[in-house]
């Protein structure tokens, strides 16, 4: 059943491709945004206000879920509307849907299209059980812009898990006719009026949460999608579209703070953005991908407070504690080190509700749609944006990699400043031939090469690790008296400068394999 529903042919055929943007407000924002003269001068008419009553049904074993489908029977007014969807593709925006017009509330599988029953042949209505409701005020309205048709929806209500509730108040922007850049414009035209916050989990995402007291996921990235058939502006588009998802999707675990991985995940997905930015920007000086540089770092700063504390609490205590070293009360550190990773969770939480923060978001969503970078770039541009991606890619490649080996000079008598930023560019390095991997992929000296790459910056990552933990240890040492804390400071420094005299006579060791490897982009 799950291979079923993992096939690539699964919406073919959808009576519908949903495509919208979903931005979050409290209900005074709501009447704010609604009576704001963005919406008002561009709707057709003063819109409809429905109550909707819809119930997501499920098999105990939570088929459904598992295979990126939600089942919903919605009753709007004396209507029952049947309506499956799923993911169409990595685009979190963008969900296959299928509608039909069912009897009552209780769901009818007899009447699937045929490119949707597949996944619900092994079971009948009598395996589908509910899982959670919702009710909601809803008041749409249709826009006309002027490159676009879209529906806007304030919607206002609550989500219903057993005795569990939960608030909805959020504005659904779902496009109608023309290009997803209206979405963003048009999100970017409301955040101007009053604070929202983009999210890209559905109410059904929320609900099987609420349900199942389901932390939010986190997502490693996955590949670009860059082929060697694609020219440098498909393989821009690509990449930022790629960095975005994998941004997005990990948003709500950061903000949460339930999981470390949630913050880990949402910096890389930011390091990775900031990589494609330098590596285009290189070529592409355009003004656009300067202004959303600045805005990624910015955040970037962010989050690196938050997961150098969840590192020191989670990892290296830890690692302490497995020592099982005598007379160290790690316990005493902890405790003391956890109001500081509470802080930073908190100076996170803030950061993410901020305007500029929503409108960096945005931006990276209409830059891709409209792909901004073509507009304000020198005249010979064009050519470069025609180029094939396999051709710019050996070139940012081979690049990089002089840059590194030019860094790293002298290799064993750097200072650490210096080391610092040869890291710096190997994770460039690695995140790049990670980005044009798929360029090279008959190549089996692309995948030995990126071993040592990985090998050689695992290693320097020691030093940095241990250069962060002595900032945090001046910050503990500075909030306390307790000769306990001091004692485990001093064991940890002296457990990490131990292991950093270790990780040196690897790092040397790989640096020469690093240098010794060939640089398949050129073979």
């Amino acid at each position: 059943m799950e291979t079923a529903f993992k096939s690539g042919a699964r919406h073919r055929g959808a009576d519908t491709i949903e495509i919208e943007l979903r931005l979050l407000a409290s209900p005074d924002v709501l009447s704010q945004i609604c009576n704001a003269p963005a919406v008002l001068e561009r709707a057709r008419n003063k819109g409809v206000v429905r109550r909707l009553v819809a119930i997501y049904y499920d098999t105990p074993d939570r088929l459904l879920m598992q295979g990126g489908l939600t089942l919903r029977v919605r009753r709007s007014g004396k209507r029952y509307v049947q309506t499956i969807k799923c993911a169409s593709g990595s685009d979190p925006m963008v969900r296959a849907e299928w509608e039909t017009h069912v009897a009552t509330m209780a769901p009818d599988l007899s009447g699937l299209p045929r490119e949707i029953a597949a996944p619900f042949d092994q079971f009948g209505d009598d395996n589908l059980v509910p899982i959670f409701a919702t009710r909601v005020r809803r008041h749409s309205q249709a826009l006309e812009l002027p490159d676009a048709k879209i529906e806007i929806a304030f919607d206002e209500g609550v989500i219903e898990a057993g005795e569990r509730r939960e608030p909805v108040s959020e504005i659904e922007l779902e496009l109608k006719e023309g290009g997803a850049g209206a979405l963003y414009e048009l999100g970017l035209s409301l955040l101007e009026v009053a604070p929202l916050r983009l999210s890209v989990h559905s109410k059904a995402e929320r609900g099987y949460a609420l349900a199942f007291d389901m932390p939010p996921a986190t997502l490693k990235a996955g590949p670009a999608g860059i082929s060697t058939e694609d020219t440098v502006d498909e393989a821009a588009a690509k990449l930022f579209a790629n960095c975005q998802h994998h941004l997005m999707a990990n948003l709500a675990a950061a903000r949460s703070g339930q999981s470390p991985n949630g913050v880990h995940q949402a910096r890389v997905a930011l390091r990775r953005l900031r990589t494609a930015i330098a590596i285009l920007r290189r070529e592409l000086p355009a003004t656009s991908l300067r202004a959303l540089a600045a805005d990624a770092r910015s955040l970037a700063r962010t989050l690196g407070s938050a997961r150098n504390w969840d590192v020191f609490v989670t990892e290296t205590i830890a690692e302490i504690d497995e020592a099982d070293l005598p007379d160290v009360d790690s316990g005493r550190l902890r405790s003391v080190a956890e109001p500081f990773r509470g802080r930073s969770h908190a100076g996170l939480q803030e950061e993410l509700e901020k305007p500029q923060t929503n409108r960096f978001l945005l931006s990276l969503g209409r830059l891709i749609e409209r792909r901004n970078w073509r507009d304000d770039v020198a005249s010979e541009t064009p050519a470069i944006l025609a180029e094939q991606a396999s051709v710019f890619a050996s070139r940012c490649l081979a690049r990089l990699q002089r840059k590194a080996i030019k860094q790293g000079r002298h290799f064993r008598h750097l200072q650490p400043e210096h080391r610092h930023a040869l890291r710096l560019t190997l994770k460039k390095l690695r995140y790049a031939v990670e980005f044009f991997l798929p360029l090279y992929a008959e190549q089996a000296l692309a995948r030995k090469y990126l071993k040592r790459l990985s090998r050689l910056q695992d290693a320097l990552g020691t030093d940095n690790d241990v250069t962060t933990t002595r900032t945090l240890l001046r910050d503990i040492e500075g909030s306390t008296a307790h000769p306990d804390v001091h004692r485990a400071i001093g064991v940890v420094i002296g457990w990490q400068g131990r292991c950093q005299i270790d990780a040196t006579k690897r790092l040397r060791r790989r640096w020469r394999a690093f240098k010794k490897a060939t640089p398949f982009w050129a073979s």
